[in-house]
């Protein structure tokens, strides 16, 4: 930068260590944090006008809305091509050395957050949190700028690469995250504080009780009973003739949707009186059994007939997915064992499943977070009638039959918590494999 200290040299560092300049880096963050926090949740001013540039995103939408689709399309085009040229000019040329480039980066520095703020949202009576957001992140970002080790402009160069991504965690993750559990605590209104009453309600009243147990159910089978399915077709089709067509035919369920396994299977599960459609029923029936109803039967076999629909849609992804990790263990290892006297079995043990762990872990996570989540199989068989339930359901049940987002939020927060013990082994699991290699 011109009439500045280098960035990096030996002044600058003894003028600010750095450990002083991620202290001012994390308060600044800090500050902005809190200053947005403070934006969107202060009450509302109704005799406040909207601040804004003039216009603002929702404006912009509106106005091309009422306009002829075919005049839509090139305005589209030409407002998306200016954004991106601005987006390419400020990561192409604001980093190079020199005066103007310089004042380019300050002026974009401070601009930009300003302005992003103003035309996504004209907040009522908000304009000092707006100016004082624009300023903290502008200085932040030309602070952290200036100490760039790599030069002038490397830190902004990062950031704009950065900013999208960044954005749409902290817009459409963490702050949706952080609302729902603020919301837990609340009643179903939204309004009042209830602590731990929804939490309470989850594990104590049957559509939360059984939501969990249900889920729980589903978490630990669903998996073991897919990898166990798919190993095994992994490892025998693998020898069989006519390899790829046998691949073909098991992995075709995981072409359909849940909601059209769903459908399949609600017709195989089929009950009523009379003469019988469904088609285990109308085999039950014809060796003189008496049907069932299935999708009520109670305690918990409606649950293992929900299943194995879930079970047929993933055995296929298991199967395919461990058959290319068994392909890649080497040959010799097994040639070597068989060579020392090792039965199939044997070999299979020590050597196959070894050498897929990794891709046994993948797909055993992969599958349990499926079946942590799994909405549609339950919603088009049963509608978690005769405690059938699972938290992904029961959670949007609450929320949009009964309105009580308290409870809904906190079957979200149980969600979560179920899902993190896998994300917590997979960061672990992934640092050993690094470490390793």
């Amino acid at each position: 930068m011109a009439g500045t200290v280098a960035a990096g040299s030996p002044q600058m560092d003894r003028r600010l260590s750095r450990r002083v300049t991620g202290t001012i880096l994390a308060v600044a963050g800090v500050l902005i944090v809190a200053l947005f926090i403070f934006m969107i949740t202060r009450a509302p001013n109704d005799d406040a006008l909207p601040v804004s540039l003039g216009f603002s995103l929702n404006s912009f939408f509106v106005w091309i809305g009422a306009l002829n689709p075919l005049v839509q399309i090139p305005i589209v085009v030409v407002v998306f091509g200016i954004v991106i040229g601005a987006i390419v000019l400020l990561i192409e040329y604001a980093p190079r050395p020199g005066r103007i480039y310089f004042w380019l980066r300050l002026v974009a520095c401070f601009v930009i957050p300003f302005v992003a703020f103003m035309v996504l949202r004209p907040y009522q009576n908000a304009a000092v949190y707006i100016v004082a957001i624009a300023l903290l992140a502008g200085a932040l970002l030309f602070f952290a700028d200036y100490r760039a080790r790599q030069g002038s402009g490397y830190a902004f160069q990062l950031a704009l690469f950065m900013a999208p991504a960044t954005i749409l965690i902290l817009v459409g993750l963490i702050y949706p995250a952080l609302s729902t559990i603020v919301a837990s605590f609340l009643d179903k209104t939204g309004k009042e504080f209830v602590g731990l009453g929804n939490y309470v309600w989850v594990f104590t009243n049957p559509d939360g009780f059984w939501s969990v147990i249900n889920t729980l159910i589903w978490a630990i089978l669903a998996p073991t009973v897919s990898i166990v399915l798919g190993l095994a077709y992994a490892v025998f089709i693998d020898r069989a003739r006519g390899e790829r067509v046998l691949k073909v035919l098991v992995f075709m369920p995981v072409a359909i949707s849940f909601v059209g396994a769903g459908i399949i299977f609600k017709f195989i599960y089929d009950y009523r009186e009379g003469q019988q459609i469904g088609l285990l029923n109308a085999i039950i029936q014809m060796f003189g059994g008496q049907p069932v109803s299935w999708l009520d039967a109670q305690p918990l076999i409606n649950t293992l007939c929900l299943l194995v629909v879930f079970i047929w849609t993933q055995t296929g992804f298991a199967m395919v997915f461990l058959s290319a990790a068994i392909k890649a263990v080497p040959v010799e290892q097994t040639e070597a064992a068989s060579l020392d006297g090792a039965n199939a079995w044997q070999r299979f043990r020590n050597i196959t499943v070894p050498g897929i762990r990794s891709s046994l872990i993948v797909v055993l996570t992969t599958i349990t977070i499926a079946s942590l989540k799994v909405y549609d199989i339950v919603a088009v068989m049963t509608g978690g009638r005769s405690n059938s339930t699972v938290v992904a359901f029961e959670m949007v049940n609450q929320q949009q039959r009964f309105q009580s987002y308290g409870h809904s939020s906190a079957l979200a927060f149980v969600l979560f918590l179920f899902v993190m013990p896998l994300i917590v082994y997979n960061v672990r699991q992934m640092r050993k494999q690094k470490e390793v290699r």
